[in-house]
């Protein structure tokens, strides 16, 4: 018994007449007959009472029948995952993310992807730099989202924005009133610095920033993220520059302003993925990501 037996007996036993069935099957009626008379010689058993009209089905026809659509229906629905699966919109994507790009665009680009892709089971990891180049190699994530990551022999690197920078003030403090700060502004401010962790990473960033104006920062506090940082910031301990995603948080006391004054005061969120990924997710979750950058031109302004 094979999926075209149960798919000849499936329709004389819809239409109750060999030769309409045979016609719906685009075959002669001779080999349709062979075959109902083999899979009944196969099972052992009689699946249709022969009458002048036509046939009837027996018990045992009738719970064929019943049991045969219920197989050929998962075969289609097998058919249909294998098929999805294959063009990327089944399976499970594992994506690296951090800090301040979660949270603006990189849950905008998730939310897009897995509106058109419902099937695909997402699992999101927070990893800094290093610890996401290290789980793609392991194949442990399909994909990551980081900032400073140049492309190697294995990393592939797409940049999807670039980010100006703000700073973060306590609504008390005097730059505050200004419509723009610019890097000297912040010569005589304690600054609060993220992120710890493996280097060069945005601290050097801002460092660099600071010296290219004349002077070097005063840092009060190292913490591991945007939101401590701010955080603190709103505690009187220092001020904080940020990229424009932070901007999306309103936190007591603080007041976001435009950082001036210095040429490159920008940072680039990158999305990166392993060279040569055959993937099918991969390759959807990509298109998805070019779709909705391409959907907001002007970045992720807050």
């Amino acid at each position: 018994m094979d999926l075209r037996s149960l798919r000849y007996f499936v329709a004389v036993a819809q239409t109750l007449n060999i030769g309409r069935a045979a016609s719906n099957l685009h075959i002669s009626q001779p080999p349709l007959t062979r075959q109902i008379q083999q899979l009944e010689a196969d099972l052992g058993v009689t699946l249709f009472i022969r009458n002048t009209r036509g046939v009837t089905l027996t018990d045992a026809g009738a719970l064929l029948l019943k049991e045969s659509q219920n197989i050929l229906n998962l075969v289609e629905q097998a058919a249909d995952h294998v098929r999805s699966a294959g063009q990327g919109r089944m399976g499970r994507m594992d994506i690296g993310i951090f800090g301040s790009g979660t949270l603006n665009l990189i849950p905008r680009i998730i939310a897009d992807f897995h509106e058109s892709n419902p099937e695909v089971s997402i699992v999101l990891h927070t990893m800094t730099r290093t610890e996401q180049i290290e789980a793609l190699l392991q194949r442990r994530i399909l994909v990551g989202f980081n900032r400073f990551v140049s492309p190697t022999t294995d990393i592939a690197r797409e940049v999807m924005l670039t980010e100006k920078m703000y700073v973060a003030l306590h609504e008390s403090d005097s730059l505050a009133s200004r419509d723009v700060v610019t890097i000297s502004d912040l010569e005589q401010r304690s600054f609060v610095m993220f992120p710890t962790g493996s280097r060069p990473n945005f601290i050097d960033r801002v460092i660099d920033w600071c010296r290219d104006a004349g002077f070097a920062p005063h840092v009060s506090q190292e913490v591991g993220d945007a939101v401590t940082a701010v955080a603190l910031v709103s505690a009187h301990l220092g001020i904080c520059i940020v990229p424009q995603s932070t901007t999306i948080m309103r936190i007591p006391k603080i007041t976001y302003r435009p950082l001036v004054g210095g040429k490159d005061i920008a940072v680039d969120l990158s999305c990166i993925y392993r060279k040569g990924e055959i993937s099918p997710i991969l390759r959807e979750f990509l298109r998805s990501v070019r779709s909705t950058i391409k959907a907001r031109p002007q970045g992720i302004a807050p």
